[in-house]
């Protein structure tokens, strides 16, 4: 029934949520793998190393200036040039997952830096160790303030899994291609494609809203 009101074939809504799985499971490898990473990349940027943090300054540089498509192709089309054969799958979940450390890292280097110079200073008072000052104060008031903006953020990984098509990664872009290739009805094949991106990214941004409100912590 939904696909005939929509004007595709039963078999062609069948590969969009096929592909619309894999958009899913790219972006949710993109999140928690870079936000992992990013979370590293966030500990490091504000290292008493001036060596650590230099290099995760270069890396979030690096990553951050560089287009995710072209980092992609990197992966996907050089690496075997060096002998070493990237399937499209692993080229996409390494290159969303160096995309969102980048970011991810930056949002929450500014969440750590964002709590007040005092807190910190009253937990060197309490000697505690460094891990015990990141975990029992300064980390549980930075989340409150990193929940909105990294909800936020994971609307744009998600709308991002859509550079994957290009190196033949059959996510739910990929897989509208073909149909639009079978059909020749690229306004109606785009236009539910971009129904489903709704649906994913539209609640998120909701969420990212309302947790804002909630959780503002310039008026508490």
């Amino acid at each position: 029934m939904i696909a005939s009101l929509l004007g595709i074939s039963p078999a062609h809504w069948a590969a969009l949520l096929a592909g619309l799985k894999w958009t899913i499971f790219l972006s949710v490898v993109g999140f928690l793998a870079g936000g992992l990473v990013g979370f590293i990349v966030a500990l490091s940027r504000i290292s008493d190393s001036v060596v650590v943090r230099a290099v995760a300054v270069t890396y979030v540089n690096l990553i951050q200036g560089t287009p995710l498509l072209v980092l992609m192709f990197v992966l996907y089309f050089g690496l075997p040039v060096f002998g070493l054969e990237m399937p499209p799958l692993a080229a996409a979940c390494i290159a969303m997952t160096m995309f969102s450390a980048a970011y991810l890292g930056e949002i929450w280097r500014g969440c750590l830096q964002s709590v007040p110079r005092t807190q910190w200073e009253a937990a060197d008072c309490l000697a505690l160790a460094r891990w015990e000052r990141m975990l029992l104060v300064i980390l549980p008031q930075a989340l409150r303030i990193a929940v909105p903006p990294t909800v936020g953020f994971m609307v744009q990984i998600v709308k991002n899994t859509s550079v994957a098509s290009v190196i033949g990664m059959a996510e739910m872009t990929y897989i509208g291609k073909l149909i639009n290739n079978a059909t020749f009805q690229p306004f109606r094949t785009y236009l539910i494609i971009a129904g489903l991106y709704f649906l994913l990214c539209y609640p998120l941004s909701w969420l990212s809203r309302r947790l804002e409100r909630k959780l503002n912590v310039a008026h508490r």
